[in-house]
């Protein structure tokens, strides 16, 4: 069994290896949901076209193009990510698209983000927030560079509850996916890595009760596609 260990050197590297192959493999292994869920993460913030958006852990950058895609789109968003070739993937898609001058791409951490207090209206995570060694530490960044009233919204995969799927779930999570992964990326570790993070991962009440710990409120937290993903959403306090 891979150990869980999330450094942000070992997580790093783990990304930058798969890169190339990381758009095709999401889309793929999620048998296309994964843009359903992006979009349904930006409907959630409510954008009127006027906001300045953080999209942490932004990876190659695909929730941060659905922000400047939706309409009402946002007006601006901060991509930040700490693996360098994942980046890079980021910007020859936000080029391709002609999105440069919407989505600025800054090398960076989650637990130290690199914008000032009270500088941003919402924040968005894709299948990152499990990747953050210290998760709290993540939450609390999040306050800190939120506008008051400011708004966020997390997707992140959970082990589903209902029994039927749940063993199906375990199944394809654990035997099949994992299995494309290496085939696909020719990485050994990645994509056992994943099933690992998310049975590592809180469950969704315990998420909930860090993100109130520190200093969000009005937090939900949905079920979406049976389970196997949570939208959570909050302002700060």
């Amino acid at each position: 069994m891979p150990d869980v260990e999330k450094s942000p050197d070992r997580i790093a590297r783990m990304f930058d290896a798969i890169a190339g192959r990381y758009d095709f493999l999401n889309h793929l292994l999620s048998a296309g949901f994964d843009r359903r869920w992006r979009k349904r993460a930006i409907r959630s913030l409510a954008l009127t076209g006027r906001e300045c958006v953080l999209d942490l852990c932004t990876g190659t950058a695909d929730l941060a193009i659905a922000a400047v895609r939706a309409r009402p789109r946002a007006a601006q968003v901060i991509g930040i990510d700490f693996a360098a070739a994942m980046l890079g993937v980021a910007r020859g898609k936000l080029r391709q698209r002609r999105f440069s001058d919407e989505v600025l791409l800054v090398r960076g951490d989650a637990t130290r983000i690199p914008l000032a207090d009270g500088s941003i209206d919402a924040i968005t995570i894709a299948f990152g927030i499990r990747n953050v060694e210290n998760v709290a530490a993540a939450c609390a960044e999040m306050c800190r560079v939120l506008k008051p009233n400011g708004r966020l919204a997390i997707l992140e995969f959970a082990m589903p509850t209902m029994r039927g799927v749940r063993s199906v779930y375990r199944w394809y999570f654990h035997r099949v996916l994992p299995w494309i992964g290496r085939k696909v990326s020719h990485d050994a570790g990645a994509y056992s890595y994943l099933p690992t993070s998310v049975g590592a991962f809180e469950t969704p009440d315990e998420f909930v009760k860090i993100l109130g710990q520190n200093g969000f409120m009005a937090i939900t937290s949905v079920p979406l596609t049976a389970g196997i993903v949570f939208l959570y959403t909050g302002r700060r306090s």
